[in-house]
């Protein structure tokens, strides 16, 4: 893990070893990560402190369903996964152009997967005190990212796009039948509650130390699986836009047609495998996949066949080091910053919307933060 002057994640080839910035990948990682940089806050604060209905069905959407459906709060994660499979023709697909080998390439994918891991347990369990074993837990976010990026890029490497495609399709279905016909001892085939379906019990069997919620947990190594193919449709998405013939705004209609050919296709199949994030279920995939896609050919469109840029800055410079800020709070008291900068603001306008203001403030002591870093051209990279 090193702090790099450039990132090299998001270039547009235009020549051999001439690259332009796509400003829309930025652009979309950093509206991804504003939710986990504080935003969702924003919608908790109104609600609270208004105590609309209205905001509180949008604070709502803000969460977590215990199990079965979905929230928009639910895309993040996969979203932030679709990413950085987009990135990998232009990283990846750019250094084999500059004649990295494919063993290089593979030795850096599983070293940046191996930090990934790492970094998910030091966000887990801290470095404060050193835990028994059987109380870390680990499996993680960051691990998940991690080990689905490195089986995606693997499959990039050696793999042309049509099996790329059938990778993608193998993964869900696969996992889709495994999950139907099994399930934990003492359950029917196909039981799809947190105790009986196969996924949880495979973990609760191999996972050393803990789990998230004791018989389950949501990042869990068997739920990987088909994880792996949101990072393969990133991969494809990203081909897609870097090599494909159409011209920039065939590209986007391109994707969001597709987009919305796996929304339908998601909405049928959670007929029989319901959409759930706790178990990426294949459903969940492509539903996550289908709201990836648009919001892609969404920004791409507007960033980088419109030229609209200047709106999307905001979001750019929360994206360019997404990873730091996602690991910021176990070495930065964001709550003591805030409160020293901007407590005398909270106080000024009083209750009950000081909790509105403050949430405002959170966010934008991380965002100068992050501007700092990006104006002295400081990028974490993992």
């Amino acid at each position: 893990m090193t702090a790099k002057k450039t990132d090299g994640t998001a270039d547009v080839n235009t020549s051999p070893f001439t690259y332009e910035r796509l400003y829309s990948l930025d652009a979309l990682r950093g509206f991804d990560m504003f939710w986990i940089l504080g935003g969702e806050e924003i919608f908790h604060a109104l609600a609270k402190a208004t105590g609309s209905p209205f905001w509180g069905s949008i604070a709502n959407q803000f969460t977590h369903p215990d199990w079965n459906g979905f929230h928009l709060y639910d895309l993040i994660f996969p979203l932030f996964l679709f990413l950085a499979g987009v990135a990998t023709p232009y990283s990846v697909g750019r250094e084999l152009e500059k004649g990295a080998s494919k063993g290089q390439l593979v030795l850096r994918v599983i070293k940046r997967a191996a930090l990934l891991v790492l970094l998910g347990l030091l966000v887990n369990n801290g470095l404060k005190t050193l835990k028994p074993f059987e109380e870390i837990r680990f499996a993680s976010v960051l691990g998940r990212i991690g080990i689905a990026y490195m089986f995606a890029n693997i499959i990039y490497l050696y793999a042309s796009r049509k099996w790329q495609i059938v990778w993608f399709w193998v993964f869900i279905i696969g996992y889709w039948l495994l999950l139907k016909f099994t399930s934990a001892p003492g359950f029917p085939h196909g039981d799809l509650t947190m105790p009986g379906n196969f996924a949880s019990y495979i973990d609760r069997l191999i996972l050393p130390g803990k789990l998230y919620l004791g018989i389950h947990d949501p990042e869990g190594l068997f739920s990987t699986i088909p994880a792996i193919s949101t990072g393969l449709l990133g991969v494809l998405a990203g081909t897609l836009l870097k090599t494909g013939h159409q011209d920039k705004g065939r590209k986007a209609l391109i994707l969001a047609v597709v987009g919305v050919i796996f929304l339908a296709l998601a909405m049928v199949w959670n007929l029989d495998f319901p959409i759930n994030k706790n178990l990426w279920t294949s459903s969940f995939v492509l539903h996550v996949g289908g709201l990836s896609l648009l919001l892609l050919a969404l920004f791409y469109y507007v960033i980088d066949v419109l030229g609209y840029k200047s709106w999307a800055f905001f979001f750019k410079v929360i994206g360019m080091n997404s990873i730091l800020i996602y690991i910021s709070s176990k070495f930065i008291n964001w709550n003591y910053a805030t409160n020293g900068f901007f407590g005398w603001l909270g106080q000024l306008v009083g209750e009950p919307y000081n909790i509105v203001v403050m949430a405002i403030c959170f966010i934008m002591v991380k965002w100068m933060f992050l501007y700092f870093l990006y104006r002295k051209k400081a990028f974490l990279k993992v």
